[in-house]
């Protein structure tokens, strides 16, 4: 059977479950799919669909965007910063997962703030109380998000969750 097309999608996959410690099996339990498969997606024999890239990802606790990216389900020079961006943070070894996440919302916040988000809204949906503040839980944290210019800089804030 000949390789196709799927840029380095395999290798990256395979990179990322061994950095998960996971086993091929564990990871084929974990997202749903047969473990023939997965072993065939990652040698680069099968294009997975979207809804499979995202079901891996979500067992691997990475971002779909950038496995649709590697895949070529997205186009890589629309969002290459900011896909780099995430993939740096996911892989860095000295945070831990809620660690990363929360980072990873805190940059997703900022981006919509400078009008860099993915399919903004006019208003934001989360912000019930008008003030353009939004609250995102990660790993039971409450990060408040979008701040406006007249907080000082201290960072974002935490309140218990």
């Amino acid at each position: 059977m000949a390789s196709l097309n799927v840029g380095n999608l395999g290798e990256y996959l395979r990179e990322q479950r061994r950095n998960a410690q996971l086993s091929l099996r564990q990871l084929a339990d974990a997202a749903g799919v047969s473990n023939p498969y997965l072993s065939q997606i990652e040698r680069g024999l099968r294009k997975p669909s979207a809804e499979v890239l995202q079901q891996v990802a979500k067992a691997l606790r990475i971002s779909a965007e950038t496995l649709y990216v590697r895949a070529g389900i997205l186009d890589a020079e629309r969002d290459r910063d900011e896909v780099e961006t995430r993939a740096v943070i996911l892989a860095d070894p000295s945070l831990n997962e809620r660690q990363k996440q929360v980072l990873l919302q805190i940059y997703e916040s900022f981006r919509k703030e400078n009008g860099f988000g993915i399919g903004e809204p006019a208003a934001d949906e989360d912000d019930e109380d008008g003030t353009g503040i939004t609250d995102e839980v990660a790993g039971g944290t409450a990060v408040r998000g979008t701040r406006t210019a007249d907080e000082d800089d201290a960072g974002p804030r935490r309140t218990a969750g």
